[in-house]
């Protein structure tokens, strides 16, 4: 009997670990069956999210190194980094607009007693950073030892020295081929290997969605409901309306097209709610389903995993105005803009900073004296929500590659 195609059985993995979930969600994981299914299930998701970190880095390094050197070769460097920037900049934008517009409208957190939330707000001790201090750690976590960085996974880090790799290994000319021809060879086995990988992703998808629902707290779900509800909306409106549009009216590519060829991705972000562990899957999609430049998509993808963070930006903004609601604080024009900037700045440096997204949200909070204190009210929601934003953070790099490869050819 021939099996459904590769995308079929992701999509029936998500669906069947999001019931599994809910299944266990209503009967309770306190006894051994649910106990043991749950744990069966961690070690599989587990298993799937290693696998695709382990060839993440050699995968990165590779694509990067190869991506640069074919687009220097042929003379498009310098319109493909503007290109991107100016793509990463232009959708991150509209994102916190959109999130911080529907937040000013329907005013989340109105109503709500701060009091309700004094626990945990007491019990939770926000690591602080001043912005002088974080703009600075940022840069630092820029430039270090390239053996550490590749030892430690630090992808930001790692994206940077094969930037300076690549155009070296240009400006060297054919002194340095053979080194060229090693990392292109390399680029094909990372590949290969997640070609492999992706053998296991339906089965780590339906493991890591079945821990995830059946692990949410309902009662505070229900308390934060009107904050879930639009925070999730321009999520999904940014996913669904804002980036098919911009990608549209620069490729004429049509919607459903667009997240056919990127399903597998969508779908694992989903599941992992991580972009970098996603990255290897979401450059197979743009290679083979999305027909990208490999040279393109080598160099657009990984760095838009570490600096294009669409829905995370518009979290972060939307966050900073939901806790101003909540404690009856109404942020003038300037407060707003000063939270757009830093919500901006924070999301790109969260790759280069531990536990970033606690360091990055307390740093939006901290802009317009907001209580760091507050980010523990949103800790019960924050990893749901994660899956949504991640989700939008990789389809946007996936729309950026097509975006480039357009204007660049």
């Amino acid at each position: 009997m021939k099996l459904p195609s590769l995308n079929v059985q992701i999509l029936l993995g998500a669906v069947f670990g999001i019931l599994v979930g809910l299944l266990f969600q209503n009967a309770g994981t306190e006894g051994d069956i649910a106990s043991g299914s749950l744990y069966a299930a961690g070690l599989i998701g587990t298993l799937f999210i290693d696998l695709l970190k382990m060839i993440l880095i050699p995968l990165v390094f590779c694509s990067i190194v190869v991506g640069i050197a074919n687009l220097r070769q042929h003379s498009e460097m310098h319109k493909v980094w503007i290109t991107t920037l100016t793509f990463f900049t232009l959708t991150m934008g509209i994102a916190m607009i959109v999130g911080m517009a529907a937040s000013l409208y329907f005013k989340p957190g109105t109503g709500l007693e701060v009091s309700l939330f004094d626990g945990a707000m007491q019990s939770f001790q926000a690591k602080q950073m001043p912005l002088p201090e974080f703009f600075a750690h940022f840069l630092h976590n820029l430039f270090v030892n390239p053996f550490h960085a590749l030892a430690e996974s630090k992808v930001l880090s790692v994206v940077i020295f094969a930037l300076f790799l690549g155009i070296a290994l240009v400006m060297g000319g054919d002194r340095y081929k053979n080194i060229l021809v090693l990392l292109e060879e390399g680029l094909e086995i990372a590949m290969r290997v997640v070609n492999w990988i992706m053998v296991l992703a339906p089965y780590g998808v339906a493991a890591l969605l079945i821990k995830l629902v059946a692990t949410q707290d309902v009662a505070m779900l229900g308390t934060l409901a009107h904050f879930v509800a639009v925070v999730a909306g321009t999520l999904l409106f940014h996913g669904i309306v804002v980036l098919p549009l911009v990608l549209f009216l620069f490729t004429s590519k049509t919607p459903f097209w667009f997240w056919g060829g990127a399903r597998q991705a969508l779908i694992t972000a989903f599941a992992t709610s991580s972009s970098s562990a996603t990255l290897p899957i979401t450059m197979r999609c743009a290679t083979k389903h999305l027909n990208v430049k490999s040279e393109i998509a080598g160099f657009v993808i990984p760095l838009g995993a570490t600096l294009n963070m669409d829905g995370t930006a518009l979290y972060e903004a939307a966050a900073a105005l939901f806790v101003a609601n909540l404690i009856g604080v109404e942020l003038s024009l300037a407060q707003q803009m000063i939270v757009f900037f830093t919500a901006m700045l924070a999301s790109i440096g969260a790759p280069g900073i531990p536990s970033a997204g606690m360091v990055t949200m307390v740093l939006v909070l901290q802009s317009v004296g907001l209580p760091a204190e507050a980010i523990a009210i949103l800790l019960p929601v924050d990893r749901m929500l994660d899956t949504l934003r991640t989700t939008v953070n990789v389809e946007g790099d996936m729309a950026a590659s097509l975006v480039v490869q357009k204007i660049v050819s």
